[in-house]
């Protein structure tokens, strides 16, 4: 058990002196370290999380005939969703580097809590857009701050820590067409303000994790070893640059999975709208599946072998999808899912070891540029929807994923096996 922080200062121990030193060799901390109790506590506050942020997309289809919107202004409602979070998350993240600030989680929640309750009774659609930005906000403050903690919790096992984290985001994010289908589409859009009392049981969770993070979590992130970058300038820039196209293609195609699959669905195949959302729910079951893969992998394996196969080994399915019938449609979206999911936790560590010190802002950085991509993506692919058709956008993204050729430019960070060190 790591000993209470004596002071908030002992942060600066983390950072080094420039994003760029070169730390020393890879190892990792003693298991028995691994607080399984807080990574428990953080995914399933990331699984109500992503939740309450799901039932937004699965409302679209409701919210589309009820208030009269075009493609595009369903693209706008993801847009400013995902836009608010991209643009504060690096900011929150940074600012936790320098300044940790314990219960900003359970703050997060709050921002979430409210913009359900206006979801739930919006009667307009500038109302709607609000809604979307205040849960935008709530994803910003919680995204950086509990992928800090995870990585504050994992004992050195940091992709481990990563897709435990992640998991529980993603099966939040599979459950909301679910509760769409049986619970919000019969009983209409008042009923999304039930969900505000699954808020309020998050931000007790997270008031307790804020305990643990404030007496000891601080002091763990401080001491933990950090992996080696051993790059100069121009290629940590040039990585960077990598990982931001990887990211783009990753959170595009989901974009045109999340906001739109439900139309292609039902425009293609005439299936009725809970059906949609079911199939839907096969897809983001897969993603959160894929989720858990890929960290425990890259902890084995090297994240960058994780990124090439989950990026690039994508592929073939996507590009059978737009061509298949209903059932095979079902039967793709599964590996799709699974693949391209296990990139994201695999992105993240690589990022962070890349940086060493960075572990807020990293994470800030991609869980930001996650949204942030797909914001755009949802808008354009809306745009290109209302013009040309839905069909037409699956056509074209599936070949996004040719993007992970450019995995191959990345340096390799774990070119040596770790060592189990114990923390006293």
């Amino acid at each position: 058990m790591s000993r209470p922080a004596q002071d908030l200062s002992a942060t600066s121990a983390e950072a080094p002196t420039s994003p760029l030193q070169v730390e020393p060799p890879p190892v990792s901390i003693n298991a028995a370290n691994t607080a399984l109790g807080i990574l428990a506590a953080i995914s399933f506050c990331h699984l109500l999380n992503d939740m309450m942020q799901s039932l937004l997309p699965a409302l679209y289809p409701m919210l589309k005939s009820g208030y009269g919107l075009t493609f595009t202004q369903i693209g706008l409602l993801t847009f400013t969703f995902q836009f608010t979070a991209s643009i504060l998350q690096p900011l929150v993240g940074a600012l936790a580097d320098k300044t940790p600030r314990p219960y900003s989680l359970a703050v997060g929640m709050g921002f979430t809590l409210i913009g359900l309750v206006l979801l739930a009774f919006a009667d307009s659609y500038t109302l709607l857009l609000v809604a979307a930005a205040l849960v935008g906000t709530g994803s910003s403050v919680f995204h950086p701050e509990s992928s800090r903690v995870a990585r504050m919790a994992s004992g050195g096992k940091h992709g481990f820590a990563q897709s435990i984290f992640q998991v529980g985001g993603n099966l939040g994010s599979s459950a909301g067409p679910l509760l769409a289908a049986f619970i919000v589409l019969p009983r209409g859009q008042s009923s999304v303000a039930w969900f505000s009392l699954t808020a309020l049981l998050g931000m007790a969770v997270l008031i307790k994790v804020g305990h643990w993070y404030k007496a000891h979590g601080i002091s763990r992130l401080a001491r933990a070893p950090q992996r080696a970058a051993g790059t100069g300038r121009r290629h940590v820039a040039g990585a960077l640059t990598v990982l931001l196209a990887l990211v783009f293609s990753k959170y595009v195609y989901l974009a045109s999975i999340s906001s739109y699959y439900t139309f292609y669905l039902i425009d293609h195949f005439h299936v009725s709208v809970r059906s949609s959302q079911l199939h839907l729910f096969v897809f983001l079951a897969s993603a959160a599946a894929g989720g858990m893969i890929g960290g425990p992998l890259g902890d084995r394996l090297g994240s960058k072998y994780i990124i090439w196969v989950s990026i690039l080994g994508v592929l073939p399915f996507t590009l059978l999808l737009p061509h298949a019938n209903l059932f095979w449609t079902s039967v793709l979206s599964v590996p799709i899912g699974l693949i391209l999911a296990s990139a994201f936790p695999a992105i993240v560590v690589y990022a962070q070891d890349l940086l060493p010190g960075r572990t807020g802002m990293v994470a800030g950085l991609f869980f930001g540029l996650a949204f942030g991509m797909g914001s755009i993506g949802a808008a354009v692919l809306g745009r290109l929807a209302d013009h040309f058709g839905i069909n037409l956008v699956y056509q074209i993204c599936a070949f996004l994923p040719l993007i992970g050729l450019l995995t191959g430019f990345l340096p390799n960070l774990h070119r040596e096996p770790l060592r189990a060190v114990s923390v006293r």
